[in-house]
């Protein structure tokens, strides 16, 4: 007899999304209003932009580290508002944007707001 393992679908690692995804529950998210109030989406979102940030700091201590030229001159506390975040994603074209993950957008921000 053959036993089968049932497993649901793979779960991508924080920052793994996808612009267009993060994108589209942020919008669903608006148009609830009140509603979205306790939404697992919420911190799905959160964690998302965190884990991002997570590793463009680790990318940056990383080139550092090894005496590589920096990706980006960010200052000691490099910081970025949740409509600036939201703007530079929708900066994107349609096209990139299932291509293009919350960490590569991260990276790809930062360069933009902080370049050498």
């Amino acid at each position: 007899m053959a036993v089968t393992a049932l497993a649901g679908p793979a779960v991508a690692a924080p920052g793994d999304m996808s612009v267009a995804t993060f994108l589209g529950k942020y919008e669903a998210l608006k148009k609830k209003g009140l509603f979205a109030i306790g939404s697992s989406d919420i911190g799905a979102l959160r964690r998302e932009g965190e884990a991002g940030g997570a590793a463009y700091q680790a990318r940056i201590a990383a080139d550092k580290a090894a005496g590589r030229p920096p990706h980006s001159c960010p200052p000691a506390k490099p910081a970025m508002g949740q409509s600036e975040f939201l703007n530079g994603l929708k900066r994107y074209p349609p096209a990139a944007r299932d291509t293009t993950t919350i960490k590569m957008a991260v990276a790809d921000l930062m360069k933009r707001k902080y370049p050498c």
